[in-house]
């Protein structure tokens, strides 16, 4: 049974049960190639292991938030990332950890290949929601959807 995370929207240090924990910043990237967006599954052993989510992961100490996207995006996909407006930013609260995802689209040059051994795919906007994500993406992927 997976815990229930909570939404929050809030800024700087929250208190936490077992005392004050520091927000993680995330970056990920929104890419976008034929009217298909690429995601990724977390691989096996990972924090919400099995999940799909966008590829991206943490800024190091100092690293701009485009920078980090960037260098993630070489480092588990193999491709340069160019990084253009950013979509979303959610603030988010699972049982351990707290996160601020920040969403930016993304185009890539050259053909991602998985370099991390984590799956990959490439699926149309409508069909996204046949993938299991972690709770905290689920605007995201409400901003995502074809509006009728």
């Amino acid at each position: 049974m997976r815990a229930s995370p909570q939404a929050v929207v809030t800024r700087g240090r929250l208190p936490g049960a077992v005392g004050d924990l520091v927000i993680v910043e995330v970056v990920a990237a929104v890419i976008e190639r034929d009217g298909a967006i690429l995601i990724t599954r977390r691989p096996p052993g990972t924090h919400l292991a099995g999940f799909w989510e966008f590829p991206g992961g943490k800024p190091r100490p100092g690293e701009a938030l485009d920078q980090a996207l960037r260098r993630e995006i070489a480092e588990e996909l193999g491709v340069q990332a160019q990084v253009a407006d950013k979509v979303e930013t959610i603030d988010w609260e699972y049982p351990d950890k707290r996160v601020r995802l920040h969403f930016f689209r993304c185009t890539v040059t050259g053909d991602p290949r998985p370099l991390e051994g984590q799956e990959m795919a490439w699926v149309y906007v409508e069909d996204l929601r046949r993938y299991e994500f972690p709770a905290a993406d689920a605007a995201l992927l409400a901003h995502l959807e074809p509006k009728p």
